[in-house]
């Protein structure tokens, strides 16, 4: 107990020492020991790194999780080391919906048959979803929440620990200043013919009891400067350590793109096999029309409303299958364009033609394209002088 009693006063003695210490540097009544400037930029750039990895890591889980409660939710199961339910996804859930309503509405009607269709690739979509959110989560998450609550609480911990290391210092500075002072003073010798004998045995005292404080500084002063010096080492070694992290942050944020492309390439890819059902059904609902659009297959010449490539590419199939069973494939050099209905395009990106009945493409120029009668729907017939061909619908966006 005594013992206890013994190690609580003497903390509490430097807990105060500190605060003094500090007060006074605030108010500029005492100096303090400068790190070099090699460490402070140590220090500025790991602050810089926590700062920013916090700020990425935060947005990263609003990209991957829009809803807030949602978030709340998952936070409170991982602090309390649960497994996190699965959730549906937005697209899933979109899906149940438009298969209900398909069941219910009648799924052999032509408006049922799109809403299963549809729902099947939201169903899709919300799996490719469900993929990317919990490769991004292990692959560039995980990771970056390591770092702030591994990482970067040792050096925090490390850093309060120098910072105190350093308050006891300059304590020690500050004490051996007085002692010294104190000790010239008492062993200035009085002058004899203005006191009395008796002040010169107290000055001699009072030096020699100063003279044993300046000692007592001197070896208190040795150990601080040792252990500043040692914690010092120490932290400037965890801080030059986040040259690794940033390494390591690099490549996670490597596998974050691919796995964001991965997840965009599914989509896409789902979504272009949809828009090929939905032209193919719609065309032979509403024969003559544009993918995606109600107007007429050959709008009046002064219709000059912009639309994107894969909602207003024309109905048509391949040049090959022109041609009547039993017949010869149509050649395209007699081919002519039909008297309305053609229409101007800009090309979207470059296309290497894979035959010569195709026709290479360069982005953003612009050529006449039309569709004839029984052509595949992914096709139009292009023309660009005097160059002919077949070009894919999707690498065109359709002018007037």
């Amino acid at each position: 107990m005594d013992f206890n009693m013994k190690k609580l006063a003497s903390d509490a003695g430097i807990f105060f020492t500190r605060a003094v210490q500090f007060t006074e540097e605030k108010f500029g009544q005492a100096e303090r020991t400068e790190l070099d400037a090699h460490f402070e930029n140590l220090l500025a750039r790991a602050d810089s790194t926590k700062n920013w990895t916090e700020k990425i890591l935060r947005q990263t889980e609003v990209l991957l999780q829009p809803n807030p409660s949602a978030r709340v939710e998952e936070f409170l199961y991982e602090k309390l080391d649960r497994k996190v339910p699965s959730r549906v996804t937005n697209g899933e859930l979109l899906a149940q919906y438009m298969a209900e309503a398909a069941s219910e509405l009648g799924p052999t009607t032509p408006y049922g048959k799109t809403l299963i269709k549809v729902a099947e690739a939201e169903k899709r979509l919300g799996a490719a979803e469900r993929d990317f959110i919990h490769t991004a989560s292990i692959n560039f998450l995980t990771p970056l929440r390591n770092f702030l609550e591994g990482d970067w609480k040792t050096i925090s911990k490390e850093r309060r620990l120098l910072q105190n290391r350093r308050l006891d210092l300059d304590a020690c500075k500050a004490r051996l200043k007085k002692a010294k002072a104190a000790e010239a003073k008492a062993t200035t010798v009085p002058d004899f013919q203005e006191t009395r004998p008796r002040n010169y045995i107290l000055s001699a005292s009072a030096s020699a009891l100063w003279n044993d404080e300046v000692d007592k500084a001197e070896q208190e002063l040795r150990v601080a400067q040792t252990e500043f010096d040692r914690q010092a080492e120490v932290t400037r070694l965890l801080l030059e350590g986040i040259s690794s992290t940033h390494v390591n942050h690099l490549r996670c944020l490597h596998e974050f793109v691919e796995s964001q492309t991965t997840y965009y390439a599914q989509c896409y890819r789902h979504m272009l096999d949809l828009q090929k059902q939905l032209g193919s059904s719609q065309g032979a609902i509403f024969p003559g029309t544009f993918v995606g659009t109600t107007e007429p297959a050959s709008p009046p010449l002064s219709s000059t409303s912009p639309t994107t490539a894969a909602a207003t590419m024309p109905v048509g199939p391949s040049v090959a299958g022109l041609a009547p069973p039993g017949e010869a494939a149509l050649r395209l050099e007699e081919v002519t364009p039909p008297a309305s209905g053609t229409r101007k395009a800009r090309v979207l990106y470059d296309y290497e033609a894979a035959d010569s009945s195709e026709l290479a493409l360069l982005a953003d120029e612009l050529i006449t394209v039309y569709s004839l009668p029984g052509m595949d729907p992914d096709w139009l017939i292009g023309e660009r002088g005097n160059k002919k061909g077949k070009v894919p619908v999707t690498y065109l966006e359709l002018l007037s």
